[in-house]
């Protein structure tokens, strides 16, 4: 099994290139994607399976030993977030197949989608800082492309506002990286974990606190916490709804994961500075992302902003650092990724009915499509936290976490931020399916039906089905994120993983 980890790295890189090969003849670059993106949601289940059985794996490529050469590990929590990367992987490349016009399909879009899941999954497996930058890079090119193609006034706008904070944000992590190598001389994750447990000077601990808030900013960026964000609604409404629903599952949750994987394994020695820094991070997250999302009229925008708020409850979870808030972490990533992903789909759906995004110009979709009404209900009733959505067994197990470590402040703005989120989508469900139409007469007639829309309509029910199944299988659902938060609660299974058990 353990060489077989190089597998969600290599299947989007193959897909990737078969999509160049087949450059001039989009209809096979259609199918391509689709099969590759199969293939990767296939293995990605498969590794699942295996880390759950047989525990934490490591590779090292090249045979070269670990600290030395590329490690590859994947703990249960690096195995569901590439799960998710395979399940929205499929979800987008079938809804890109009628959704993405001709012409972005006809310059790159395909193999730059794949090229992108290749640096995610990269980035969830990857046992090296160094390595986690290149896959940082990997991504960010991707993303870049995908923003701008097209070449639209408002794209070309979101993608250099998009670019310029992230490439600020790799500068940042280089320069954090070479300050860490001279310090410790390796930027393997489990031998940096290694040498600062051992490490029991106080004048070392502050170094090593210093460099951890260089790694914070650089994350932060990428992962939108306050008050790094505004890059984020300035650019993701800007591209095709394919794209910003990929993003949106994906692109922060990279810098979510990367946050977790540090202060859970490398920076750990000023729990109480560093943790506590975490939450009042998480709080300001979520307070700032959902006010931005009520003050909005665009349905993409606010939608747009919820991402940022929503990020605010895995950092809750690592900043309460217990088993259980991490356990929270990583079951609420994967369910506000569907989640949000979902709603970005059905946004599509939306704008593809009646020609705009702009909710007072929208109404009446509850009469006209009802299936469609039911749809973005239970995504956005999961989003709000509502029982018995995963959202609402997702928030429920971190404001337990949280009561449980005396954190009543983080408790109570983890609350009122649901009812906000609740209320910018009860707002959504009044002006788009509640309210009459603002001119009856110019809304469009026409109806989507799985039979002859089934691009559009089967990844929605795909990624709707998914969050019933961890809504109402709960117990298996948590238990594979309780183990997760268990192992990183435990960094020395990690350590021995690579150092010891490695091969």
């Amino acid at each position: 099994m353990n060489r077989s980890l190089v597998l969600p790295i290599v299947i989007p890189l193959l897909t990737a290139v078969l999509c160049l090969l087949f450059f001039r003849k989009p209809q096979i670059q259609r199918w391509v994607s689709v099969i590759g993106a199969m293939a990767l949601l296939v293995v990605s289940l498969w590794t699942l399976r295996f880390i759950w059985d047989e525990g934490i794996q490591a590779v090292q490529i090249g045979n070269w030993p670990a600290p030395f050469g590329i490690t590859l590990v994947a703990d249960l929590f690096s195995a569901v977030m590439i799960v998710l990367a395979g399940v929205l992987g499929l979800a987008v490349a079938v809804y890109s197949l009628d959704s993405v016009d001709a012409q972005r399909q006809a310059f790159g879009y395909h193999p730059l989608m794949h090229f992108l899941l290749m640096g995610v999954c990269g980035a969830f497996l990857t046992g090296d800082l160094f390595n986690l930058y290149v896959w940082f890079e990997v991504m960010l090119m991707a993303s870049f492309v995908l923003l701008a193609l097209g070449g639209e006034r408002g794209q070309m706008e979101g993608a250099i506002k998009y670019v310029t904070l992230n490439l600020l944000s790799s500068a940042i992590f280089l320069a954090a990286l070479g300050l860490l190598y001279g310090l410790a001389g390796t930027l393997n994750m489990a031998d940096l974990a290694r040498k600062f447990a051992s490490s029991a000077t106080a004048s070392s601990n502050a170094i090593v606190t210093a460099l951890s808030m260089l790694f914070l900013g650089a994350f932060g960026i990428k992962a939108a916490i306050f008050p790094l964000f505004f890059w984020l609604p300035a650019s993701y409404h800007t591209p095709p709804v394919a794209v910003t629903a990929l993003f949106s599952g994906l692109l922060t949750k990279v810098g979510v994961y990367s946050l977790i994987r540090v202060f859970t394994l490398i920076f750990i020695q000023e729990f109480d500075y560093t943790h506590t820094l975490l939450l009042v991070i998480a709080g300001l997250t979520m307070i700032t992302g959902v006010l931005g999302a009520v003050a909005q009229n665009e349905m993409r925008r606010l939608l747009s902003f919820h991402i940022i708020s929503q990020i605010g409850y895995p950092l809750m979870g690592l900043g309460i650092f217990t088993p259980l808030g991490l356990a929270a972490a990583v079951y609420f990533v994967f369910h506000v990724s569907l989640a949000k992903s979902t709603l970005f789909l059905i946004s599509g759906v939306i704008g593809r009915l009646r020609g705009t995004f702009d909710l007072k110009k929208l109404g009446g979709l509850y009469k006209a499509q009802a299936w469609l009404a039911a749809l973005f209900l239970t995504a956005a009733l999961s989003l709000a936290g509502l029982p018995p959505s995963s959202g609402f067994f997702a928030k429920l197990s971190l404001v337990q976490a949280g009561l449980g470590q005396g954190q009543f402040v983080i408790v109570a703005i983890s609350l009122g931020v649901s009812l906000l989120t609740l209320f910018s989508m009860i707002k959504i469900w009044n002006e788009v399916f509640w309210k009459r139409p603002p001119v009856l007469e110019d809304v469009d007639g026409g109806e989507i039906t799985l039979q002859r829309d089934w691009t559009w309509l089967a990844p929605i029910l795909f990624l709707v089905g998914l969050t019933l199944l961890i809504s109402f299988g709960i117990g298996p659902a948590f238990e594979i994120a309780a183990q997760a938060g268990r192992q990183l609660m435990t960094p020395q299974l990690y350590i021995q993983a690579v150092l010891g058990g490695g091969r």
